[in-house]
């Protein structure tokens, strides 16, 4: 039912991207290409053109072709872009600016680009001849226009992220395959561009704005990455027509017959047997990958440049620039020049080539020379122990393979052909590391005939370069997080004058490092998990330089490409986040109390009256202690019921902003103990501090364990104890903690907010950990002192990262589940269900 009304909902708020979807199926139908390609008379009826729309007069191509798909993968990427991808440009631009976009946008782009190949076909163009003979069903270019036109309307953030994925991407397919439907759905995306740019109103879409380092570093990450995948695009069609489709030549060959080569080239020297040894080497699994390593590395940087890691650029800029040098040395201009001048080509087609095969030189060339030119926003290097990781296991992995290829090597040298000497062996060493078609255009080629030396022949590259982008992927992710020398001290001396919030003490846990101002006025603990920088509480800062602090933090996290995450901070920073465009999302309630005014009258407080009374009947005293002031026998009956706690539940104890056994040792946090007649301790909390002006006003309560066979409401009596005990010292402030993934309970006619996709999941994350810690049931515990509530909250500055951060937040409160204990949870959580169905 539930899922009946989320339908109903979607489709009611994106009718245009569901019929869009909807039409192309029943054309797919009608036209006959819903389980095949497009007939000869489909693509002459329907499909666009220079034969169809010019020459044959069918005008009404540049509608039909927009409506009907090619095949039936182009009708499922056409229903899944219309679902997803319009219904985003709806939503930004409503059902009927983006009808009316989809229409314009994909007729001027179909119609232009005809009209382009007829004009260049006219010329002479090489491009435009060849395209002029292309006809294209194409749905996916009105969704191009209208997704690149709403873009106008999303903020600056997603609309940079929008235009330069989609052109990314666009201007990959254009370059490396260059049919019709790709060089229509790029004048659509042009058209949806400056159509955008007028529906708002306003030309300031259009320009530039500045970026963060992080987002410039994903963009560079992008082009980076679509020059990678560029090539794989030309093998996968190997006839098309892009400007840099050539490159396909440099990682596809076709390969000689082995034996037929071997006892030619056994006598024989010349260039052409040259070539075919080389590219013999060539024909086997292992070279076939070997050929790939350059656009595997291209893939690895684009992923370390997103982290903005300064290796990760050297990385980028030495490929591109050998994939030039390659693209230079594989073509040979002078010598494809003097061929073309003897089969007499005209000066033209002479100059059309060079721009053809000048495009796969100069792209890398100009990847490598912007990358540079952006040096300054790649500024992380990896620590100086990571460094020397990386270096030894790749050095020591070269050494090792290429010691061992070449002692088989002068093992088998009679096995070579033609006849190898030492000099030959060395050099054809190290050779066995770089891709056949750089190996085609060095020096001579020597092919092992035995069995093992040819399996060394053909791996060794491949072994090599797989352990070296392991090796660089751990580098990458490599980050300094220890605590320099003092700043625990320094923390602490904030906190007392700063204060940092009722969570602001747990600041001083291990785990956390710290961010310091350049004025030491302000800090924030934070740690790093994924990539996530996860800050505990508050800033410290005095309140009117929070916005100031906050705002450096993040730039401090933007330098060292992290994601920013305030976690458990308080409503009053809200508007902070709000300025920086950040989005928010409540994480749990905190309870509170305000001991110098507390009194435990009327029928609110019964239950806890009765608590103290039976505590004071059955002779049970407190203790306000610290760690350090307590006796070896005190001592040991808090880490027998602590210990008795954890064993009891098989469960993995949670951290991060939940302290255990050891945060209590610390000499400025207090213990409140309920001590039986008996002398046995029956109940522990302990208390966090919360300063100002280095003094104490309020406690924060954290530790609580209560051993067995104590008295019932022994928490209630410790907790009203500490309160009472807190009243009598003038103390302001009393926190019972935060409730983690509580709700606090809504006021009459007040109506819940609308869920987002943040909510749904903590909503998920409570109802199933709820059997395993009970977070609802310490709620309604904590209810009974009559609290006030006030939420805490996460921000976070991009919906994108959600599923990382809620990673890392699990990770924090979890970082070292055994396999014992998270099948324990599950075991928990199971028999929850159990109990739950019958």
């Amino acid at each position: 039912m539930r899922t009946t009304r989320r339908i109903a909902d979607y489709v009611a708020h994106v009718p245009v991207s569901v019929g869009f979807a909807a039409l192309i199926v029943v054309t797919a139908l009608l036209a006959g290409t819903f389980l095949g390609a497009a007939s000869i008379d489909t693509k002459v009826s329907w499909a666009a053109g220079v034969t169809t729309t010019i020459e044959n007069g069918s005008w009404w191509t540049v509608v039909t072709a927009l409506c009907i798909p090619w095949d039936p993968f182009q009708l499922a990427a056409g229903v899944l872009a219309s679902l997803v991808l319009l219904g985003i440009a709806e939503r930004l631009l409503g059902s009927v600016r983006v009808l009316v976009a989809m229409s314009m946008t994909g007729v001027v782009g179909v119609t232009l680009g005809v009209a382009l190949e007829a004009v260049g076909r006219a010329a002479g163009e090489w491009w435009a001849e060849m395209a002029s003979f292309d006809l294209t069903l194409d749905p996916l270019t009105p969704l191009v226009g209208a997704l690149l036109a709403a873009s106008a309307f999303a903020g600056s953030l997603w609309r940079r992220r929008i235009r330069v994925s989609v052109f990314s991407f666009l201007l990959t397919f254009v370059l490396y395959d260059g049919d019709s439907s790709n060089v229509y759905r790029f004048i659509a995306a042009l058209t949806g561009l400056f159509l955008g740019a007028i529906l708002n109103r306003g030309g300031s879409t259009l320009r530039s704005h500045r970026s963060s380092h992080r987002e410039t570093r994903t963009l560079l990450a992008t082009i980076v990455a679509a020059t990678a995948i560029g090539p794989i695009i030309s093998l996968v069609n190997p006839n098309g027509f892009g400007a840099m489709s050539l490159v396909a030549h440099l990682f596809g060959e076709s390969f000689p017959d082995k034996q037929a080569t071997l006892d030619r080239c056994a006598t024989e020297i010349s260039a052409e047997c040259e070539r075919a040894l080389a590219l013999l080497s060539f024909a086997g699994v292992g070279p076939f990958l070997l050929v790939f390593v350059p656009l595997a590395l291209l893939i690895v940087a684009a992923w370390g440049l997103r982290k903005g890691r300064r290796f990760a650029l050297w990385l980028a800029i030495a490929v591109n620039l050998a994939l030039a040098g390659l693209a230079w040395f594989s073509f040979d201009i002078t010598a494809t020049i003097k061929r073309a001048e003897a089969d007499d080509w005209t000066s033209l087609d002479i100059g059309k080539l060079i721009v053809w095969i000048g495009a796969t030189i100069a792209v890398p060339l100009v990847v490598a020379v912007l990358l540079f030119l952006r040096r300054g926003n790649f500024t992380i290097a990896a620590p100086h122990s990571a460094v020397v990781r990386f270096t030894y296991i790749v050095v020591a992995t070269f050494l090792v393979l290429a010691v061992a290829y070449f002692a088989v090597a002068l093992a088998t040298i009679d096995a070579y052909t033609p006849d190898a000497t030492l000099g030959d062996l060395a050099i054809d060493t190290l050779k066995r590391f770089i891709p056949v078609n750089f190996v085609v255009t060095t020096g001579d080629t020597i092919v092992p005939t035995d069995n093992l030396t040819f399996v060394l022949f053909q791996w060794l590259g491949v072994v090599f370069w797989a352990v070296f982008i392991v090796a660089a992927f751990r580098m990458f992710i490599a980050i300094e997080s220890c605590v320099r020398d003092g700043d625990h001290q320094r923390i602490r001396e904030l906190l007392r004058r700063r204060g940092g919030g009722t969570f602001g003490f747990m600041a001083t846990w291990p785990g956390n490092v710290y961010w310091f101002s350049p004025d030491g006025e302000a800090a924030v603990a934070y740690r790093v998990i994924n990539g996530i920088a996860i800050t505990m509480s508050d800033p410290v800062c005095s309140e009117e330089r929070s916005g100031r602090t906050i705002r450096e933090f993040a730039a401090f996290c933007d330098a060292n490409s992290w994601v920013p995450v305030f976690y458990s901070v308080h409503g009053h920073y809200l508007p902070i986040f709000g300025e920086l465009g950040w989005l928010y999302t409540s994480i749990g309630e905190e309870t509170l109390m305000r001991p110098i005014d507390l009194d435990m009258t009327g029928k609110p407080w019964k239950k806890v009256r009765q608590a103290l009374n039976r505590g004071a009947k059955e002779g049970v005293t407190t203790l306000w202690t610290t760690w350090n002031e307590l006796p070896i026998s005190m001592i040991d009956q808090i880490n027998q019921i602590s210990e008795q706690w954890v064993a009891e539940n098989e469960l993995p104890e949670m951290g991060f902003t939940l302290g255990a056994l050891e945060e209590l040792k610390d000499p400025e946090v207090r213990l409140m103990l309920a001590v039986g007649a008996d002398g046995r301790m029956q109940a522990i909390t302990s208390w966090l501090p919360v300063y100002r002006d280095g003094e104490p006003i309020g406690w924060t309560m954290d530790f609580m364990r209560r051993a067995d066979k104590t008295i019932p409401g022994i928490m209630e009596f410790l907790i009203a104890s500490s309160a009472l005990h807190m009243k009598e010292q003038g103390i302001e402030l009393l926190s019972l903690s935060g409730a983690p993934l509580a709700t606090a309970p809504l006021a009459v006619g007040e109506t819940p907010p609308d869920p987002t996709a943040m909510t749904r999941l903590l909503e998920f994350l409570a109802k199933t950990l709820e059997p395993a810690y009970g977070f609802s049931s310490l709620f309604t515990f904590k209810a009974k002192f009559n609290p006030r509530y006030e939420t805490i909250y996460m921000a976070y500055p991009d919906p994108l990262a959600l599923p990382a951060i809620g990673t890392a937040i699990g990770k924090a409160y979890l970082p070292e589940v055994s396999a014992k204990e998270a099948i324990s949870l599950m075991r928990t959580l199971t028999k929850q269900d159990e109990r739950t169905l019958s």
